[in-house]
């Protein structure tokens, strides 16, 4: 019984650990003279890369050089041949920050 107790423990700590709090889609809306333009993100991490794409009304961007530390994460996202560089923060399970030159965003995870 202890090892069977000892087993289940075990595995539900790799579970747990295996798992990120930033795998999966994320949304939220920025405001801008023209009302609110929303967006949606899609992250995958694997180790301490982060890759994944960024989803607009414009199309879809993959986002570049995609680095995760802990709750810390950065990448960019190039488009019309101007690259934009964004860090961010895991703030909670379902909610994440997005900051980049033109302000922070907060996003909520997709269910």
């Amino acid at each position: 019984m202890k090892n069977v107790l000892t087993l289940v423990f075990l595995f539900v700590g790799v579970t747990v650990f295996a798992q990120n709090d930033l795998d999966g889609d994320w949304t939220g809306s920025v405001e801008t003279p023209n009302g609110p333009f929303e967006i949606n993100y899609t992250f995958t991490v694997e180790g301490s890369n982060l890759d994944g794409a960024w989803k607009s009304e414009f199309g879809e961007t993959p986002i570049e050089n995609g680095k995760i530390d802990g709750k810390n994460f950065s990448y960019a996202i190039s488009f019309n041949g101007t690259s934009m560089e964004f860090t961010g923060e895991i703030l909670s399970e379902n909610e994440i920050a997005v900051t980049n030159q033109m302000g922070e965003t907060k996003l909520t995870r997709v269910e």
